[in-house]
């Protein structure tokens, strides 16, 4: 990673966005399809799980606080329990100076994806219906004159729901004009022209084409339809997002450049385009180039689709892609408490099974690497919990652990078939077990079943415990008896 790029990713953990728009809510309903109905050829789906996230402008509210930025979100909800569910999870982001304004009458938008195997099976879309009445309309626009002097940007989330009106938008891009706040939007419908005076505006290809008349195919064509929306409509700059051709900036005043779209394979491309308004907005209040900060949004971009579902790219997923480092790629896999549960509610929405070992891993050896390559066999991603120096000591004695918990975890992050690594201070992982809710708990056959920590919990909701073959004649303890 160059000395440039990490300045710029450590800018945008101080920047300080303010987000307005429609939000909604996603919920993900997660099973499996084991038969055909008998009363048609549909699949029946066995539920398994149901999770709800924040979507539309609040889904650029996440990816804000996923690269460690300040986001605050200014948005309307319909007085009905999904309204309340968005309030739930947006004070569960910190939003603190968040302003979740209630309409009587108006419904919550929601969006129900049904998965199964990693595939999306069906999406029932509930959604609000018209503007918003001039009383919310005022307050809106109120509420958000009165954040814009503490925001570095400002994002207009428009998904054609009604909180951004004609009226309001032309409200909010004159006071973030007269506030000196870039403003970046997130395009809805065929007519630009009410986002006049925006500094960026971010359509996708489709979008794009509609808005200005002309054919989008070829590299050529692309900047010359965003020359002519930006002339028509008046706005600073256009990122066109090009799906698996990458994105196209265009700047008012002729500079073009074109990123290539990162190699990886595609899952689901729900809410890539909330990560790229995201990291632009980011990277523009924090005073780093419009190129730049297309550059970042294009390579968050192409981690978001590799995941199922309305996800996020996180900070250290952005070091680890723009890294050259292996070691400093492992590191990205070790992670805390928040990280943790972000990346199993990931792998569950896509169907995968979920595998937890824990140790000490103190001078890492075959009957190790032994156990852990079983563990990973058992199940479709292993979590290792990792005792701390501290927890070591306690069980271990003053003089161990040999190698600090920083450095048993880089070594651990570093083998293919551990997928995260997460230190725990306790000197049983009971807690950590209780929270991630693994399918499958593994552990050496040196422990009888009753013994294994964990085993009464996992067995409880209808997980497995696997006691894995120990590989005989290895051992710390006698490798330090030996030096």
């Amino acid at each position: 990673m160059t000395t440039d790029i990490i300045k710029q990713l450590d800018a945008l953990a101080g920047a300080h966005v303010l987000v307005v728009g429609d939000v909604m809510l996603d919920r993900f309903v997660t099973g499996r399809v084991e038969r055909i109905s008998p009363e048609g050829p549909i699949p029946v789906l066995r539920v398994e799980r149901e999770a709800d996230m924040l979507g539309g402008a609040g889904n650029v509210l996440r990816n804000l606080t996923a690269l460690g930025a300040r986001g605050d979100l200014i948005t309307v909800v319909g007085d009905d329990p999904a309204g309340r569910a968005v309030a739930e999870l947006v004070a569960q982001d910190g939003a603190g100076d968040s302003r979740l304004l209630v309409a009587p009458g108006r419904a919550t938008t929601i969006k129900e994806r049904y998965i199964a195997g990693g595939q999306q099976l069906l999406r029932a879309d509930r959604e609000a219906q018209g503007g918003l009445a001039e009383p919310v309309i005022s307050e809106l626009v109120a509420a958000v004159r009165a954040a814009l002097p503490r925001a570095g940007a400002l994002v207009l989330s428009d998904y054609g729901k009604g909180v951004l009106g004609p009226e309001v938008l032309a409200a909010l891009i004159e006071a973030a004009g007269a506030a000196a706040c870039p403003v970046v939007v997130d395009p809805k419908g065929r007519d630009f022209m009410p986002y006049r005076g925006a500094s960026l505006i971010t359509p996708n290809r489709q979008e794009l084409e509609a808005a200005a008349g002309r054919a989008t195919q070829s590299d050529e064509e692309i900047v010359e339809a965003c020359r002519t929306v930006i002339e028509r409509c008046g706005v600073g700059a256009v990122l066109a997002t090009r799906s698996e051709r990458g994105m196209t900036l265009v700047r008012r005043d002729g500079e073009a450049r074109q990123f290539e779209a990162e190699a990886r394979e595609v899952f689901d491309v729900s809410g890539a385009g909330d990560t790229v308004v995201a990291v632009v907005s980011a990277a523009l209040a924090a005073a780093v180039s419009a190129a730049d900060a297309a550059r970042l949004a294009n390579a968050a971009a192409g981690i978001v689709v590799g995941k199922v579902g309305t996800a996020v790219a996180s900070m250290g997923e952005l070091r680890r892609h723009f890294s050259a480092s292996a070691l400093a790629a492992a590191e990205s896999k070790v992670v805390d408490a928040r990280g943790l549960g972000a990346c199993v509610a990931r792998w569950r929405r896509a169907g995968l099974t979920v595998g937890f070992t824990n140790g000490c891993f103190d001078l890492l050896h075959p009957g190790h690497i032994s156990l852990l390559r079983q563990a990973r066999a058992a199940c479709d991603r292993l979590i290792v919990g990792l005792n701390s120096d501290s927890s070591v000591r306690r069980l271990k004695g003053d003089k161990r652990p040999v190698q600090g918990e920083a450095a048993r975890g880089a070594v651990l992050a570093s083998l293919a078939d551990v997928d995260l690594v997460v230190v725990f201070a306790e000197d049983t992982p009971l807690a950590l077990i209780e929270a991630v809710r693994p399918d499958v708990l593994i552990k050496g056959a040196e422990y009888a079943l009753p013994e294994v920590v964990g085993a009464d919990a996992v067995a409880g909701y209808g997980g497995r415990v696997v006691l894995a073959d120990i590989l005989p004649g290895h051992s710390t303890s006698r490798t330090i008896e030996r030096l």
